[in-house]
C-alpha cells in the first residue's frame, strides 16, 4: 500500500497538525507500506499566467514559470494517482485553508487526470477506491461550524477528484482548551481500525 502524506502548516516546528498527522501515519502504516511525503511549504507554486481555461498551454508557448508550474502539477497528479491512502494535515487559517493547500488543489485538478467531464456535462472524479484522512486543527474555529470553510471545501475537492472515503481527525478550538483538544484528537487516532 502507498500512503501519501501531505503537510500544509506554515509552521515546520511546533505544528500540531503535523504532529497529529505523524501519529496517524504511525498508527495506520504497516512495515511493507511505501510512504510518499510532501511538505507544501518546501515547493509550491501558484497557478498564474494561463492563456486559456484549464491547465493547458502549448509547450512551445510556455515560459519558465509555466514550465515549473506544469512540472510540479504533473508530479502532484502522479503522487495522487499512485497512492492508496492520503493523509492531509491542515490548520484552519482565517477560517479557510492554508494558501499552499489551495495551490496544491489547483495544481492537482487536471482534466483527464484527476477528473473528467462526461458527455452530459457533469464532472466525474477519476481517483476512485482511495481513502483519505484529514487532520484538521484550529485555534478558535469549531470544526464544521458556519465559520469553518476549510473542512467542507477540502471534502468537496477530494470528492471532486473521486475520493469519497474520508475520515476526519480534528483538534479544534485549541486556544480554549489545548489539552482537551489534543487528547480528543489522539483518542480519534487510537480508535481508527
Amino acid at each position: 500500500m502507498k500512503i501519501y502524506q501531505i503537510d500544509s502548516s506554515a509552521r515546520k516546528e511546533g505544528s500540531t497538525s503535523r504532529a497529529l498527522a505523524k501519529k496517524l501515519l504511525n498508527k495506520i502504516k504497516k512495515p511493507e507500506d511505501k510512504i510518499i511525503y510532501r511538505d507544501l511549504n518546501d515547493e509550491m507554486v501558484f497557478v498564474s499566467g494561463l492563456t486559456e481555461s484549464g491547465m493547458n498551454i502549448d509547450e512551445k508557448d510556455q515560459n519558465e514559470n509555466h514550465k515549473k508550474m506544469f512540472k510540479l502539477s504533473d508530479q502532484l497528479v502522479k503522487e495522487l494517482k499512485e497512492s492508496d491512502v492520503i493523509i492531509i494535515s491542515a490548520p484552519i487559517y482565517n477560517y479557510g485553508p492554508p494558501a499552499t493547500l489551495k495551490a496544491w488543489s489547483d495544481l492537482a485538478a487536471r482534466v483527464g487526470e484527476t477528473f473528467r467531464f462526461k458527455p452530459n456535462g457533469r464532472r466525474e472524479g477519476l481517483l476512485k477506491n482511495k481513502r483519505a484522512y484529514l487532520v484538521i486543527t484550529s485555534g478558535g474555529t469549531k470544526l464544521n461550524s458556519s465559520e469553518d470553510f476549510l473542512t467542507p471545501w477540502l471534502r468537496f475537492i477530494l470528492n471532486f477528484f473521486g475520493i469519497e472515503k474520508i475520515d476526519i481527525i480534528y483538534a479544534d478550538q485549541m486556544s480554549l482548551d489545548y489539552k482537551r483538544s489534543i487528547k480528543d484528537a489522539e483518542k480519534q487516532i487510537e480508535n481508527i481500525s
